[in-house]
């Protein structure tokens, strides 16, 4: 697992997602209440784009099929079961950085 450099901090939209592609991993990221949360990228259900999802507090909804996800847990919300990686970010500064 290393650190790499995702985005500064301008370039997150509250209540929005981003999509990034990191060593060949697709990352769905968030901002939920100021704070950065970094999900897989793909639907679980049939890979769907899960940052282009409406988000509604931490509830990301994919833009395919309607699955839903908690994007602080990466629980589907109707099985509760985690379906989605979650992955640890860190704000340096004005930079957030991911760990992969």
């Amino acid at each position: 697992m290393a650190w790499h450099k995702l985005c500064d901090r301008s370039d997150l939209p509250e209540g929005g997602g981003k999509e990034f592609v990191i060593g060949g991993q697709i990352v769905a990221l968030f901002l939920v209440e100021g704070e950065p949360q970094a999900v897989d990228g793909m639907c679980a259900h049939q890979g769907g784009p899960i940052a282009q999802g409406a988000l509604q507090d931490k509830c990301v909804t994919c833009p395919w099929h309607g699955w839903q996800y908690d994007v602080k847990t990466g629980c589907n919300l109707l099985t509760k079961k985690k379906m989605l990686n979650v992955f640890t970010t860190d704000w340096r500064g004005d930079e957030l950085w991911i760990e992969l």
